[in-house]
C-alpha cells in the first residue's frame, strides 16, 4: 500500500497535537459525511459537552439523536433506537478518526473519551487533539515527544485495535443501558465501524480495493473485543464487474426507522437486493 506520510523530516520539531490536528483537518477535508471541528487544547472558556460527564449528558446525547430523527423522518424512535443510532454515529466517526489518520498517514492516535465533545444541537463532533500516538521507527513523528514507536506494520494495526478498544470500553458502558444490547452486538458495532469508516475513506480517494485489503488487515477474524472479522466478500453484477461488500455484526437499527429501506451491509438485505442497488 502506498502512503504519504503527510510530514516531511524538515518538520518533524513541531508536536504530536498538531501532527494530529494537521491529520484530523485533512480527513475532514477529504469525508463530507465527517461532521467534525478540531478544537485548541489551550482553549479557555466555556466548552462543548463531553458524552463521559455523567448520566445527564449521555440521556442528552440520547434525546438528542431521538430529536433528528424524528425532524429527518418524521418518525418517533423508541429510546433504545435512538441510542443505538448515537451510538453507531459516534463509534463511526472515532473509528473514522483513529483508522482514517491510520490510513492516511501510518500513525494511530490515542483519543481519550474526554477528548471528544459533541454539539447536541447539530450533531458536530469536536476532537481536540491528544498528546499520544503510535508509528513505525522511520516515521520522523517517531522523535516526538509522545509518540510510541513499533517495530512492524502488524504491531501498529494491533495499537489501532487498542486505541478504538480503549476508548469504546467506557462508552459502551455508559451507553448499554439506554441501547439495551448485550456486549457482542456493541462491540460489533464498534468492529463495522471502524472496518466500514476505513472503506468508506478509501473509496472516497478512489482506491477502494487498497481500502478493503487494509480493512481486512486490521481485523483479519475475530480479536477481542471484536467479535467478528470484516469478512469481505465480492458481489458481480450483470455488467461483469465485483463488487466488495460484507456484512455487518451489529445492527444499526436503521430498518426500524425506515423499514424497506434497510442498509447495504444489513444482514436483512439479500445479496439480490444488494445487486440491485448497485446498478447490476
Amino acid at each position: 500500500m502506498t502512503v504519504a506520510l503527510g510530514l516531511a523530516p524538515a518538520d518533524a520539531d513541531t508536536d504530536v497535537p498538531g501532527l494530529l490536528a494537521a491529520s484530523y483537518r485533512r480527513l475532514a477535508s477529504l469525508c463530507e459525511v465527517l461532521t467534525v471541528r478540531i478544537t485548541d487544547p489551550r482553549q479557555l472558556g466555556p466548552r462543548t459537552p463531553c458524552l463521559m460527564e455523567g448520566q445527564e449528558q449521555v440521556e442528552a446525547f440520547v434525546d438528542a439523536e431521538a430529536a433528528r430523527i424524528q425532524d429527518r423522518f418524521g418518525h418517533t424512535a423508541p429510546r433504545h433506537v435512538a441510542a443505538s443510532r448515537a451510538l453507531h454515529d459516534y463509534a463511526w466517526s472515532v473509528g473514522l478518526l483513529m483508522g482514517g489518520v491510520w490510513y492516511l498517514d501510518r500513525r494511530v492516535p490515542r483519543i481519550a473519551p474526554e477528548d471528544v465533545r459533541i454539539d447536541l444541537a447539530s450533531g458536530t463532533f469536536e476532537i481536540t487533539p491528544g498528546a499520544h500516538l503510535a508509528c513505525l521507527p522511520d516515521d520522523p513523528a517517531a522523535a516526538l515527544y509522545g509518540a510510541l514507536s513499533v517495530a512492524q506494520e502488524e504491531a501498529l494495526r494491533g495499537e489501532l485495535r487498542r486505541a478504538v478498544a480503549d476508548h469504546m470500553g467506557p462508552v459502551l458502558d455508559a451507553m448499554a443501558p439506554y441501547a439495551r444490547r448485550g456486549s457482542r452486538a456493541l462491540w460489533g458495532m464498534v468492529a463495522d465501524d471502524l472496518v466500514s469508516g476505513i472503506w468508506y475513506l478509501g473509496r472516497v480517494l478512489g482506491e477502494e480495493a487498497t481500502a478493503v485489503r487494509a480493512a481486512t488487515d486490521v481485523l483479519p477474524s475475530a480479536l477481542a473485543p471484536f467479535p467478528d472479522g470484516a469478512g469481505f466478500r465480492h458481489l458481480r453484477t450483470a455488467d461483469g464487474h465485483e463488487h466488495p461488500t460484507r456484512t455487518r455484526t451489529g445492527c444499526c437499527l436503521y430498518y426500524t426507522i425506515r423499514p424497506g429501506d434497510a442498509c447495504s451491509t444489513c444482514p436483512r438485505t439479500c445479496d439480490t437486493e444488494r445487486v440491485r442497488r448497485l446498478g447490476g
